[in-house]
């Protein structure tokens, strides 16, 4: 090719690509939140325009709001309440969305031996009381509590879509799950809305989609768990620059960080945390912050709850046997903080978090 016809050539491709990237709508960043599930949702989008922003977050916090309508144990009238007043009775026809989040909480029941049982919810009911009375729960209720717990008197019908509570008296906990597979579900609304590059937020669960603009990932921060004369902090959040944060890199992925950082209760010198062991019926005591990267919301939320109640170690294995899960459990232990790590995205160390594609909520038994 001569030389002019390699410059009309050059000449043509630099058109068609200024043309091109003249055609691609500037994306801007948007930011919405609502309270809903008992804590504060936020939606940060990057979007074309304000109109497509506030259309896209609005149908993605009504799908949080109909979730929560389903799943929680607060609202008298949820279905899983109306599921719990027939415990004792036949299969109940349930919900798409209330099917597929007790098969995942199953599917993980079995995995953990029991560590995450969503059947915990009569004990969880005796701990709130006692974290409002600042006083242990009585020994003669929590032990005919924990009568009704075990995931193996919940049965599930995948044909029928039926759920069954074998005993009288049951009552179902989604507090491990619920918010994870509602940052899922908000997430999808929003690519369905055309939002690509979106994070969902609620409590210390997130969930991201593609990355923003000209970035390789969302960087997400896992504050440290610090010692007990500073400010029990650790969770998940957006990053934020203040130092010993370790800065994750994440896209279609999402993490969750539980702990009891937040919510907790001392009694008689005692910290106990809101998390309860479903075996035991005792809340978990000390200082720990497990944070899952994982698929999804559902899993990683899932996770959290059930490695902070197997401990690192075990929790550890739980995670490795989960794919492409990571995991960063941190204890306070009389010789001071203690870490386990399992291959965190961590920013700087590699490409961000991509591999992952943040997917569906299985109804079947098979691993997450």
């Amino acid at each position: 090719m001569n030389r002019t016809r390699l410059g009309a050539a050059v000449c043509a491709l630099t058109v068609a690509c200024a043309s091109r990237i003249a055609a691609e709508p500037r994306l801007a960043r948007f930011e919405f939140s609502q309270p809903h599930m008992g804590t504060l949702f936020r939606i940060v989008v990057y979007a074309p325009d304000a109109e497509t922003a506030r259309a896209a977050s609005s149908a993605a916090f009504r799908r949080i709001a109909e979730l929560d309508d389903a799943m929680s144990d607060y609202k008298p009238t949820s279905e899983l309440m109306q599921l719990g007043a027939r415990a004792g009775g036949p299969p109940v026809t349930v919900s798409e969305d209330l099917f597929r989040v007790l098969a995942a909480a199953q599917d993980l029941a079995e995995r953990s031996d029991g560590a995450f049982d969503v059947t915990v919810g009569p004990v969880v009911r005796l701990w709130r009381r006692a974290r409002r009375r600042h006083e242990r729960p009585d020994p003669e209720r929590l032990s005919k509590a924990l009568e009704l717990v075990g995931y193996q008197k919940l049965r599930l019908d995948p044909a029928a879509r039926t759920v069954q509570l074998l005993k009288p008296g049951m009552l179902l906990d989604l507090g491990g799950i619920a918010k994870g597979y509602a940052a899922d579900e908000a997430l999808a609304t929003l690519k369905r809305y055309g939002i690509e590059s979106a994070l969902v937020a609620g409590g210390g669960d997130i969930a991201v989609g593609g990355p923003p603009p000209g970035k390789r990932g969302w960087r997400i921060a896992i504050a440290p768990l610090e010692p007990q004369s500073g400010r029990p902090t650790a969770r998940s959040r957006i990053e934020n620059p203040k130092s010993k944060i370790q800065n994750l890199l994440l896209r279609d992925a999402a993490v969750s960080t539980s702990g009891d950082a937040e919510q907790h209760v001392e009694i008689g010198g005692v910290r106990y945390s809101h998390i309860v062991n479903p075996k035991t019926g005792m809340a978990l005591t000390g200082r720990s912050s497990v944070t899952i990267v994982a698929r999804n919301c559902t899993t990683s939320d899932g996770l959290a709850t059930a490695a902070s109640v197997l401990g690192p170690e075990r929790g550890l294995e739980l995670v490795k046997a989960t794919a492409g899960a990571r995991l960063l459990f941190v204890k306070e232990t009389e010789g001071g903080i203690r870490s386990w790590a399992l291959n965190l995205p961590a920013e700087g160390r590699g490409p961000p978090f991509a591999s992952l594609r943040a997917g569906s909520v299985p109804c079947s038994r098979s691993p997450l």
